[in-house]
């Protein structure tokens, strides 16, 4: 077994071009994806990558176009064939599955929402849905029985007979999700499914993951080229540069703490108090501190606690486990507003001053 890991990538490569396979633990290895394609004729699309994602946990792996990103997604479940490395599910090594092995575990225990919906258009929503359940053998009264389950989940109760060119892509993209979600998969993998979308399609359906995934609580590794989408969905993110890990952690310490200068232009205009937590302007306590004032816990994101800092006459008292790990003030607060409001006003002007938005 794999610790208490759902899934557990270890020094995955996927080089692509001839000879692929002499790529990996040779220097070859070591050059720029630019080098070694003129070197050798090969592409490495994701290098040595490595992470381990924990039960119930919504892992987003972020990256631009040719970043490899997808190509690491498919692989997980060798839809492409990994040249190198580990892919463990619940500690089986999905590397090492014969022909019939691979087909249960897509069938059984891996789910997958594309980008492009894929959806029958002869068949009804119903029988979209219920599809996997179909190839999987379930009796037909049991399948129409989970499907139906599932299109109430995903929103979509009533449409049971309509055809796919009758929704819009919103909707669309629920049948997908829908259908991924009947054969009850231990883990949910994600392929930028979002990125087709209208902007406002787009959040509700960003909406509708994240209150998916705290209703039915599966392991989810969804791929996105969006920052914010990232930050917005993932309990911790992994950044990918020219196949290669440039940074994994939570969202805030993506913002708080960017791993390079690629990372810091990434975030650069991200809204600080929409991400960083107490934790990152918390302060010790002083002995003229007051400690009459409210508690927050520590992962609470600035943005939630502005009212509760700005209406106390005394710190707020940041706890983790019942542990006292400092205090957050008036200014601490007022700091981030500021400078966040600055970043984002013509000439760097803020619009708000700490007397005033005191």
């Amino acid at each position: 077994m794999s610790g208490d890991a759902t899934l557990d990538v270890r020094h995955l490569w996927k080089v692509f071009g001839p000879r692929a396979d002499r790529v990996v633990g040779t220097p070859l290895a070591d050059l720029s994806r630019a080098d070694l394609l003129a070197r050798t004729g090969c592409v490495a699309a994701v290098r040595d990558i490595s992470f381990r994602v924990s039960p119930g946990e919504l892992f987003v792996v972020m990256g631009l176009s040719g970043s490899g990103k997808s190509t690491l997604v498919r692989c997980m479940n060798r839809l492409i064939e990994p040249t190198s490395g580990q892919v463990l599910l619940d500690g089986v090594d999905v590397g090492a599955l014969d022909a019939r092995g691979l087909r249960d575990l897509r069938r059984h225990r891996i789910g997958m929402v594309f980008q492009h919906f894929g959806l029958l258009p002869h068949r009804r929503v119903l029988d979209n849905v219920a599809y996997g359940l179909e190839i999987r053998g379930t009796g037909r009264a049991e399948r129409y029985r989970r499907a139906a389950e599932v299109l109430e989940l995903v929103g979509l109760h009533g449409y049971d007979d309509a055809y796919p060119d009758q929704l819009s892509g919103g909707m669309q993209q629920r049948v997908g999700l829908g259908r991924a979600l009947a054969v009850d998969p231990e883990i949910l993998l994600f392929d930028e499914p979002f990125s087709a979308l209208d902007p406002l399609i787009r959040r509700d359906m960003q909406n509708e993951v994240i209150r998916l995934h705290r209703e039915v609580g599966k392991t989810m590794v969804f791929i996105t080229h969006d920052l914010h989408e990232a930050l917005r969905l993932g309990d911790r993110i992994l950044i990918m540069r020219d196949g290669g890990t440039v940074q994994v952690g939570r969202p805030d310490e993506v913002v708080g703490a960017p791993a390079d200068d690629y990372v810091r232009d990434f975030v650069a205009d991200v809204p600080r108090s929409h991400v960083l937590t107490l934790r990152w302007v918390l302060r010790a306590r002083r002995p003229d501190d007051a400690l009459d004032g409210p508690e927050l816990g520590a992962d609470v994101v600035v943005r939630d606690a502005v009212r509760t800092v700005l209406s106390s006459t005394a710190p707020v008292r940041v706890v983790e486990d019942g542990e006292l790990l400092g205090v957050v003030d008036q200014d601490a607060i007022l700091r981030v507003i500021v400078a966040e409001d600055a970043t984002t006003r013509p000439g760097g002007t803020p619009a708000v001053t700490a007397a005033g938005a005191a």
